[in-house]
């Protein structure tokens, strides 16, 4: 019974060969999207079945505008859908309404403490203003008029909750920032919104535990229909928070759960949009863009794989078609994950062979290998420009090592 049901399953979803384009990015190969309202930032929508979007925010001071709109200019460039500005000086607030004029994207301001930012963010055309209920004085008490504000100006909020800002009522509560601490923060500013008749925004519950934030985030999905923004707070450096929020991110939106995220590294912003760009794309929520794939090293790679991977990404670094590269070390593999790629080489015995589309087009020396694949590479991309083939805000490569399945 159990082979007929997996059989019939199988059937019903064709098979997703590796490497191909998605074409639906709004839902997940792995699991239906969780059943979430719509609301927009911007242009942008977030929830209800729109595609997820990527987010990062500023690290430059907001009020210099010209190092901002800079900022602003290659996060976009990077893929970002949705920026945040920080705004926690007066000068600040003053440089929201030419940000927002000149952005190409929508701005969020991020308010804390000071509810009259929140008014003057709204004011100067801020697509969604984000506000921590935790820090925000007086919440209860200006959060009704920050709503009808939102709602005259027809813009989203974000109730950013907070493990470090947690309000002290619920830390004592529940002894900490726990799962049910940070949702009951959350659900009680998410019902005061609703009881002045304001629905129009999103929520985000962010910890830095991966365990904790999954599990607070499941917890809050179970209790409405609100869009989620997924994020790991203060997830560490670069390579740290990378892994945080893979892991944190992938197990929920391999659920379904997740409207719109934020990788938050201790790292330029743009390499924040990078890894979500990337994430999304091989969870299959957004189109293949350029890829390569590459073996680890090991000891029947008849070629240093490491340097051979990093000279053809160094080269093609500036290539956004989407084209997926294949370097590959030995003969056990290398064949077959050549041949699965636009372009790929298989190395062994001092020469390699290269793949265009499954064929062996040539076979080169080894210290021709690099040479001959960015060639090829640059021309592929080039046939894809001049077809109208490369996405708008296309990224450049990353290396994906390859495990062989016999270690």
């Amino acid at each position: 019974m159990m082979n007929t049901l997996n059989t019939e399953k199988s059937a019903e979803k064709p098979f997703r060969k590796t490497g191909n384009p998605v074409e639906l990015t709004s839902e997940s190969p792995l699991h239906p999207r969780r059943k979430s309202h719509r609301i927009m930032v911007g242009s942008v929508p977030v929830g209800g079945g729109a595609p997820i979007s990527v987010q990062s925010m500023t690290n430059t001071l907001t009020a210099n505008v010209p190092a901002t709109l800079q900022q602003i200019a290659e996060l976009t460039a990077a893929g970002c859908d949705i920026v945040r500005v920080a705004v926690p000086s007066q000068d600040d607030a003053d440089a929201l309404p030419e940000i927002c004029r000149k952005s190409p994207v929508p701005i969020i301001a991020d308010i804390h403490f000071q509810s009259k930012y929140v008014f003057q963010a709204i004011d100067a055309g801020c697509a969604a203003v984000r506000v921590n209920p935790g820090n925000i004085r007086k919440f209860n008490e200006v959060g009704p008029s920050i709503c009808k504000a939102a709602t005259d100006a027809g813009i989203s909020l974000r109730i950013g909750v907070n493990a470090g800002s947690l309000d002290k009522e619920l830390y004592a509560k529940y002894g900490g920032p726990t799962p049910e601490a940070l949702v009951a923060s959350a659900l009680k500013e998410a019902h005061m919104f609703e009881d002045v008749g304001f629905h129009d925004f999103k929520i985000s519950v962010k910890h830095h535990d991966v365990i904790t934030m999954v599990e607070t985030y499941r917890l809050l999905a179970s209790k409405g229909d609100w869009p989620l923004h997924l994020g790991v707070t203060e997830a560490g450096p670069a390579w740290q928070g990378t892994i945080k929020s893979c892991l944190a991110f992938g197990a929920l939106l391999a659920e379904g759960i997740g409207d719109t995220i934020r990788v938050s590294l201790s790292a330029p912003p743009v390499e924040e949009v990078k890894v979500g760009c990337k994430l999304l794309e091989y969870m299959g929520l957004r189109p293949r863009k350029f890829d390569i794939i590459s073996c680890p090293s090991c000891g029947r790679a008849q070629v240093d794989v490491i340097q051979l991977a990093s000279a053809v990404t160094e080269g093609l670094k500036d290539v956004t078609a989407p084209i997926r590269v294949a370097v590959m070390g030995c003969i056990v593999n290398g064949p077959g994950e050549a041949r699965e790629a636009d372009l790929g080489v298989a190395s062994g015995n001092g020469k390699g062979q290269i793949f265009i589309k499954g064929k062996v087009i040539e076979t080169v020396p080894e210290d021709q290998i690099v040479d001959t694949l960015l060639t090829k590479a640059q021309e592929i991309a080039a046939q894809m420009e001049a077809d109208g083939l490369v996405p708008a805000n296309a990224t450049g490569p990353v290396v994906v090592p390859i495990q062989h399945p016999n270690r």
